[in-house]
């Protein structure tokens, strides 16, 4: 659609750059921009256009426009208001969704952006009214009924007992006191909502100062507030019940599709309503009874989306309609409503959808010496998930096998086969009391029983911990980001050892592809960072590989590394790191993309063609609140717009849907019999996809209940933790906030202390260490330690100290191993000084459940400490004193150094037994000068690839 500045009202020039509300008012068929110290204040006589911008995670700017009629208002202004918000729409790009607002009948979304309520004012500019003002407001008894669970629906009814009803909520404004009259049949959320609106009339109308009551429908004199309200009305006397035409009960007629002809509305044959039926060069109405919607193609002028508005409008008029809203939409941008209406509704729908519209309008504001950045897209943030969890927590993991569930040893924790499904439990500090992450992991080939089993586990196990912990749903290939970082590294494995699967296999006569440590296995390593890599095993071929990844092959005795040609050095640091877990003792032997040996594409069956772009996941996208109902399997919901942590009222359900994960919050009201079924709900939730944007069944699904909520769920929201912790049901807790000016919240509130997130690019505090350091970036791989110094290690280390779940604490290695010939033994000075140290500190109770980074300890400072045995002391002496009498040469830092004839790898004399994945470190510093022509410590700055690439031109990897 071409757009011309003729067509474009100057009062709308630069409008929409930045989010936010931006309101007009229309005055003399002008529209006029509203002061933002009048924003929400709308008067009967007039009419407004008001336009919401949202920043959206994409980059974009997300526009919806309404025009709000006064009841008073006249139709000339009427119509003015709808046509400009055609010319703001066009001037936007011709992309926003743009809402018709009765005065008493306003959409949900437009009350979201007034809360919580608008009372609009008798006057308006053109009826010639005087505008009400506030002081004449404080003197006058008014009476208004109040409608809604999540958005208040106000509007001013006759000051007369026969206004009043059992079914509504009731304000009474007076001038000294403000009364709320719950009617017998209102619901509490409807209740507790209704407060807000004598909280704002308080603050708005009497400064914050005057008296506020509540009067319960039934409780008659017996009350002293109820005695005084009544008196308003002169006595109490029975209450008729609410007149049916108050609200639209009748059910919605079918949607029906009409096309527009000489400017007016004609019906159309459309049975059943098809997407194929709408013509990008035409305009239709769609009138569903309640909701008529105006689809604009994106070829039709200015002129013809104009017409079809003013026949929407016209339809609305007709005799005998009910209320209805008024929906216009553009060709490719449709609301999720508009296409549930029809049959049949593509996912993706061929229309060209240019920039020139929005474009060409910003080029002209630009002349005009206009800011324009909001009106083209701006680039998306690039971040990697954060997993906003603390990361120095307790993990357990149990396997499920038939009915059973086996608890894994912590060096398998990690290690997840395709075939299996596992229970996982994650217990991490609070301030005051531990969190608990309770979930489930179902691999892609794992069978349904085993399914069913492992959820029935999980059940028990959250029923056991008093529903406090946080639930999840997880399925292979969607981890989220908690998931991935409480485990720091994870690897997938293909078949399965459980008996569940073991018998699918053999009972459906499938070839069991269960990986072994002597068959072909290739992985592919992903991840960003230390702490939070993975490794899946993926089909041991060619096709495969991708040049945006790493990759692990071993077969046998021998394993390749391979580089694609599109990763980084962060990438190849991923592979060393994962070495360690898949195969410690063996030296790789690396392949970079273009250069692979015969042996190792023989090993993948020949060379063939394969992917370069990156495996996308499910990205995180703009959070939606819902409201649900869940009633004999049925699930129902209700969006909230422009949701704050006040909206989650604690006797309902709330799904919250960021696309990539899905949330459902249990309120401490809600029927404990509905909180058994919270993943069900959420389950259906995915089932249903009720934003039709593609939801896969399989999205990770995490359920909280009110008090315990995770700080990964918190951050959507403006938290406040003692919100969450107060006593009493939602009406219970607004009042008491209402009238004494305090939240009350638990004798203990649950506080929240910041938390340090363990990242990337972020730095971990020196009081908080990472659940298992043996993933730490400044470790020196160690590939294998002797079993005589494990047996000695052993012996040291007191079993009761921590909790047997989580790995001992791995110290950093200082020296490299020293070797005595004869024997073959291998052992450390200082590993063999920390495994003696290790013992005698002690873990504080508090702390048991987070293992620290153990300190080493000189040995002159031993005998300072309390220690278990002099003979202790005595075998660390002894394997330090044989290291001296083997006659092992020391460099100036006391590491044992060798010849580099005999370190490198085609040397014809090597070093026996010596870590060589570190050769390097055997150098003297004069010699290791001399060959790399830097210092060691020069050395150990650079990336490890560049460390690599080096030792490789010296034969030294």
């Amino acid at each position: 659609m071409a757009v011309s500045m003729k067509e474009v009202d100057s009062a709308f020039q630069g409008a929409g750059q930045k989010a936010g509300l931006e309101i007009w008012r229309i005055e003399n068929f002008q529209p006029a921009p509203v002061p933002k110290s009048s924003y929400g204040k709308f008067f009967t006589g007039d009419s407004y256009v008001v336009l919401k911008t949202t920043a959206l995670k994409s980059g974009a700017l997300r526009h919806d426009i309404h025009y709000w009629l006064g009841k008073d208002t006249s139709q000339d202004e009427a119509g003015a208001a709808a046509i400009k918000t055609v010319e703001l729409d066009a001037a936007l790009g011709g992309r926003a969704v743009q809402y018709r607002e009765v005065q008493g009948n306003e959409t949900d979304k437009f009350l979201s952006y007034f809360k919580p309520c608008i009372i609009p004012q008798p006057g308006g500019v053109a009826s010639g009214f005087k505008h009400t003002e506030v002081n004449e407001h404080e003197h006058k008894t008014r009476l208004y009924v109040c409608k809604g669970k999540h958005v208040v629906h106000v509007r001013e009814v006759p000051f007369i007992r026969s206004s009043l009803n059992h079914d509504d909520i009731f304000i009474l404004d007076t001038k000294a006191k403000i009364f709320q009259f719950n009617g017998s049949n209102s619901s509490i959320q409807e209740r507790a909502k209704a407060l807000e609106v004598v909280q704002y009339l308080k603050d708005t109308y009497h400064e914050g100062k005057c008296e506020v009551a509540t009067v319960e429908d039934g409780k008659l004199m017996a009350d002293a507030a109820a005695g005084e309200f009544w008196a308003f009305f002169g006595g109490f006397a029975p209450l008729a019940r609410k007149a049916v035409d108050d609200d639209q009960n009748e059910s919605a007629p079918a949607a029906k599709l009409l096309g527009i002809e000489n400017r007016r509305p004609v019906p159309m044959d459309a049975d059943p309503l098809s997407r194929d039926l709408l013509d990008t060069n035409k305009c239709y109405l769609l009138d569903c009874g309640f909701e008529v919607f105006v689809w604009m193609g994106r070829s039709t002028s200015l002129d013809v989306r104009k017409s079809a508005s003013a026949a929407a409008e016209e339809l609305c008029r007709g005799p005998g309609r009910p209320k209805a809203y008024i929906i216009r939409v553009i060709e490719g941008f449709e609301t999720v409503t508009f296409r549930s209406k029809f049959t049949a509704w593509p996912q993706a729908v061929d229309v060209a959808v240019s920039e020139d519209g929005r474009g060409k309008v910003a080029a002209l504001l630009k002349r005009q010496g206009l800011n324009v950045k909001g009106l083209m897209k701006a680039a998306p943030v690039k971040e990697d998930p954060q997993p906003y969890i603390d990361c120095t927590g307790n993990l357990q993991v149990w396997g499920v096998s038939g009915i059973d569930k086996i608890l894994l040893p912590s060096s398998e924790q990690s290690k997840f086969y395709s075939g299996d499904c596992y229970i996982f439990q994650y217990t991490y500090p609070g301030v005051d009391k531990e969190e608990y992450l309770l979930g489930t992991w179902f691999g892609k080939r794992s069978t349904e029983e085993e399914r069913t089993e492992a959820i029935s586990l999980e059940v028990r196990m959250v029923e056991s911990l008093k529903f406090q912990a946080v639930q999840a749903r997880i399925y292979e290939g969607n981890e989220p980001a908690q998931f991935l970082s409480i485990f720091q590294s994870f690897i997938v494995l293909k078949g399965g050892i459980s008996s569940g699967y073991k018998k699918f296999v053999a009972e459906n006569a499938i070839l069991d592809e269960t990986y072994t440590e002597d068959g072909i296995a290739l992985f592919r390593v992903q991840g960003s960072g230390p702490d939070n890599m993975q490794a899946i095993q993926v089909d041991s071929v060619a096709s495969s590989l991708n040049s945006c990844y790493c990759y692990i092959l071993h077969s046998g005795n021998t394993v390749f590394t391979w580089s694609g040609n599109l990763t980084t050095s962060d990438d190849h640091e991923l592979v060393e790191r994962q070495l360690d877990l898949i195969k410690p003792n063996m030296q790789p032997k690396p392949q970079k993309e273009g250069s692979e040996t015969e042996h190792f594409w023989s090993l993948l069956g020949g060379k063939c063609e394969y992917p370069s772009q990156k495996i996308t996941r499910e990205l995180e996208s703009d959070p939606h609140l819902f409201s649900c109902s869940f009633l004999k399997g049925n699930l129902k919901v209700s969006e909230i717009h422009n949701f704050t942590q006040d909206d989650l009222m604690t006797e309902d359900i709330f799904i919250l849907d960021c696309h990539s994960s899905i949330f459902v919050w249990i309120g401490q009201q809600v029927d404990s019999k509905i909180q058994v079924h919270a993943l069900s709900i959420g389950e259906k939730f995915l089932e249903h996809d009720f934003l039709m944007e593609n939801l896969s069944r399989e999205t990770p699904v995490f359920v909280t209940l009110e008090g315990n909520e995770p700080d990964f769920f918190t951050r959507f929201f403006s938290w406040d933790f003692a919100k969450s912790s107060m006593h009493g049901n939602s009406f219970q807790r607004k009042l008491a906030i209402l009238k004494n000016g305090v939240t009350p919240v638990l004798d203990k509130p649950k506080r929240r202390a910041s938390t340090t997130y363990v990242g990337r690019s972020s730095v971990p505090d020196k009081s908080q260490r990472s659940r298992s350091m043996s993933f730490s970036p400044d470790r020196v791989r160690v590939r294998g330690r002797s079993p005589a110094f494990n047996a000695l290690a052993a012996n040291f280390e007191n079993p009761k100290d921590r909790n047997v779940s989580t790995p001992p604490s791995t110290v950093r290695k200082i020296y490299p191993r020293s070797v005595t010939p004869d024997s073959g033994r291998v052992a450390t000075k200082s590993s063999a000084i920390t495994a003696l140290s290790s013992s005698f500190e002690r873990a504080r109770p508090t702390e048991a459940m987070i293992p620290k980074m153990v300190k080493v300890t000189p040995v002159t400072s031993i005998t300072k400490r309390e220690t278990n045995s002099k003979e202790s002391i005595a075998m660390i002496s002894n394997i330090i004193q044989e290291n001296v009498k083997e006659g092992v040469l020391e460099d100036d830092e006391g590491l044992p150094i060798f010849p580099y004839e005999r370190l490198k790898t085609s040397s014809t004399d090597p070093v026996s037994e010596i870590d060589v994945t570190k050769r390097e470190t055997y150098l003297s510093s004069a010699e290791f000068k001399e060959k790399f022509g830097m210092t060691k410590d020069a050395f150990y700055k650079l990336p490890k690839w560049k460390q690599n690439k080096l030792k490789m031109a010296l034969q030294l990897f």
